[in-house]
């Protein structure tokens, strides 16, 4: 299972990452249509959050090594999607800072998407992935 959730990290943050840079007006429109649904918009955010998030927490469960980056990642997006569903004004006003003029925004995001995606495929590679064990 741990081999698993690290396919599931890898390639969800790398996807996500590349079109980050790729696309950083449509994320831009993404983000402000949400907006524009108020506290709704919010709740969909955290559940993004919350459904990308509670695998990695569930199925991994290693706090040292390289393998403790992926078990942050997880955390810290269970994190995001209490603070959005506890506090959704907060995320409201998160979503406030999102602004065509300031699209670019989303390509340095990206990047760090694919920075925390690295350990994922260095765990995937050095187990000898995509051949199985």
């Amino acid at each position: 299972m741990t081999r698993a959730i690290w396919i599931f990290t890898a390639v969800n943050l790398t996807v996500i990452g590349i079109s980050h840079i790729t696309a950083p007006m449509a994320w831009t429109r993404y983000f402000i249509w949400l907006r524009g649904k108020g506290q709704a918009g919010v709740f969909l955010v955290a559940a993004m959050s919350l459904v990308f998030g509670a695998p990695i927490v569930a199925f991994h469960e290693v706090w040292s090594g390289w393998p403790l980056a992926v078990t942050l990642v997880g955390w810290a997006q269970i994190l995001k999607a209490t603070i959005y569903f506890t506090f959704p004004a907060y995320g409201l006003r998160k979503l406030e800072l999102v602004r065509e003029e300031r699209s670019w925004i989303f390509i340095p995001a990206g990047v760090m998407l694919l920075l925390l995606a690295a350990p994922a495929w260095y765990l995937l590679i050095r187990s000898g992935w995509p051949t199985p064990p």
